[in-house]
C-alpha cells in the first residue's frame, strides 16, 4: 500500500468515526495525530454504546433524582451515634468532601429521629432516615429528611403503615424498601430457602403494600453479602418493574475483600445498564466507601469527575518511588471535582504513551524524570520537585489554566 493510499484510508476512518460519534454523542470529533489517542478516544465511544441503561422511573430525593436519566449516585451511611448531631454532620462534611451525594443515617429511637432536624439543616446532601418496626420513628423523621429507608412489612398493621404512607405523601418523602438475604421473611424462607427468587419475592410483596396505597415514589434494593445470588436477584426484579435499583452488596466485608466483592457485583450489574444509585458496604470508614463508589463508576465511563491517576505496578527499571508518589496525590487531590488525567510511570517503556494521553504526566528517568502536559514534554525535573511540580500543574488546571 502507498503512503498515500494509507493516508486516504486513515481519513476514511477517521471520519467514520466522527459520523458515528454525532449519531451517538450528539458532539464532533477532531482526529488527534497520536495513534494510541485516537484508540482511547474510539474506546470511551464503545464503552458509552454499550451500556444503555434499563429504563426506570424518576424518585426526587431531596435536590437529587434517582432513576431515569439522572447520573448515578454515590451514597453512603454513617457510623456515628446519630443522636450527637454534631459528630453526625462533621462526619457527614467529610463524606461531602470526596463526593458522597446522599447521605443515610439510622434512626433506632424516637431521640434519634428527633436529631435529624439539627444534621439535616447542617449539611448540604439529601438526608436518609433508616427506620425498622416503630412507625412512630417514621413519622417523626418524615418531618426532617428526604427520603425512608424502611420495610413496610415489619411496621405494623395497615393503619401503622397506612400512617407512615399518608405522612410520606404530605411531606413529598419517597421510601426505599430494603431487602436483605439475611432477613427474609420466615414464609418466603421456608419457600426458597436464601434464594434471589425469595429476595424477589419479598420486595414485590412490600412493593404491594405500597401500591394498594396509591404510592409510587419507591426505590428498590435487594442486597445479598454474595455476589451470585445479588447479582441474580437485581436482575430478576430488573426484568418484572421499573423502579428505580439502589445496588449494593451488604455486609461485604474489610477494605480490600469488600471492593473486590462490591466492583464484581455493582460492576456487571451497571454494565448491564441495571442500577441508579449505589452503596458500597465496608467494615471500614465510610470516606472509603465513597472512593470505592467512584472509582467503580470511573472504571465503566459512567463518571468522569476528580482526579484520575494512572499509575505502572513498578518494576526493576523503575526510575521513581511510583507507589509513593501516587498515595501522595491522591490524598492530596481527593477533594478536586474537576476531571483531570494524571499519569505516574517509572520508566521509558510504557511511560511516554501514557503520559501523553494523560493531562500531565511524569515519567521516571535516570538523572531527573520527565513531566509532560497535554501530550508534549514541557522541562526535566529532579526527585525532590515532582509531587510540589505535580501539584502545581494540578491546581492550575483545576483554577482554569
Amino acid at each position: 500500500m502507498s503512503r498515500q493510499t494509507a493516508g486516504k484510508t486513515l481519513k476514511s476512518k477517521i471520519n467514520s468515526i466522527r459520523l458515528r460519534q454525532n449519531l451517538v454523542l450528539g458532539v464532533t470529533f477532531s482526529p488527534y495525530r497520536d495513534a494510541s489517542q485516537i484508540y482511547y478516544k474510539i474506546k470511551k465511544i464503545i464503552t458509552i454504546k454499550m451500556i444503555q441503561r434499563r429504563k426506570s422511573r424518576k424518585v426526587k430525593v431531596g435536590k437529587l433524582y434517582i432513576g431515569g436519566d439522572s447520573p448515578i449516585t454515590v451514597q453512603s451511611m454513617t457510623t456515628t451515634d446519630t443522636v450527637n448531631a454534631k459528630a453526625t454532620v462533621k462526619q457527614i462534611h467529610g463524606l461531602e468532601d470526596v463526593g458522597c451525594e446522599i447521605i443515610r443515617v439510622s434512626a433506632p429511637a424516637m431521640e434519634a429521629a428527633k436529631a435529624l432536624k439539627e444534621i439535616k439543616e447542617n449539611i448540604n446532601i439529601p438526608l436518609v432516615a433508616d427506620i425498622h418496626f416503630d412507625y412512630r420513628i417514621a413519622l417523626e423523621a418524615v418531618k426532617y429528611v428526604d427520603k425512608l429507608r424502611i420495610n413496610p412489612g415489619n411496621i405494623g398493621n395497615p393503619d401503622k403503615v397506612q400512617q407512615v404512607v399518608k405522612a410520606c405523601k404530605d411531606y413529598g418523602i419517597p421510601m426505599r424498601i430494603g431487602v436483605n438475604l439475611g432477613s427474609l421473611e420466615k414464609d418466603l424462607f421456608d419457600k426458597h430457602g436464601y434464594s434471589p427468587e425469595a429476595m424477589v419475592e419479598s420486595a414485590m410483596r412490600h412493593l404491594k403494600i405500597l401500591e394498594e396505597l396509591d404510592f409510587y415514589d419507591t426505590v428498590v434494593s435487594l442486597k445479598a453479602s454474595d455476589v451470585p445470588r445479588m447479582v441474580k436477584a437485581y436482575r430478576l426484579f430488573a426484568e418484572k418493574t421499573d423502579y428505580p435499583l439502589h445496588l449494593g452488596v451488604t455486609e461485604a466485608g474489610s477494605k480490600i475483600p469488600g471492593t473486590v466483592k462490591s466492583a464484581m457485583g455493582m460492576g456487571m450489574l451497571l454494565f448491564e445498564g441495571i442500577g441508579d444509585t449505589i452503596r458500597i458496604s465496608l467494615s471500614e470508614e465510610p470516606r472509603e466507601e465513597v472512593k470505592v463508589g467512584k472509582q467503580i463508576l470511573r472504571a465503566l465511563g459512567l463518571r468522569n469527575e476528580g482526579v484520575q491517576v494512572t499509575s505502572c505496578p513498578t518494576c526493576a527499571r523503575t526510575n521513581v518511588d511510583v507507589i509513593k508518589l501516587v498515595e501522595q496525590l491522591e490524598e492530596a487531590t481527593e477533594k478536586i471535582k474537576k476531571p483531570i488525567h494524571v499519569a505516574v510511570m517509572g520508566c521509558a517503556v510504557n511511560g511516554p504513551g501514557e503520559s501523553r494521553k494523560a493531562d500531565i504526566g511524569i515519567v521516571g528517568a535516570p538523572g531527573n524524570h520527565l513531566l509532560y502536559k497535554e501530550g508534549k514534554i514541557v522541562k526535566r525535573i529532579n526527585d525532590n520537585e515532582i509531587m510540589e511540580v505535580l501539584l502545581k500543574e494540578i491546581d492550575e488546571m483545576n483554577d482554569g489554566g
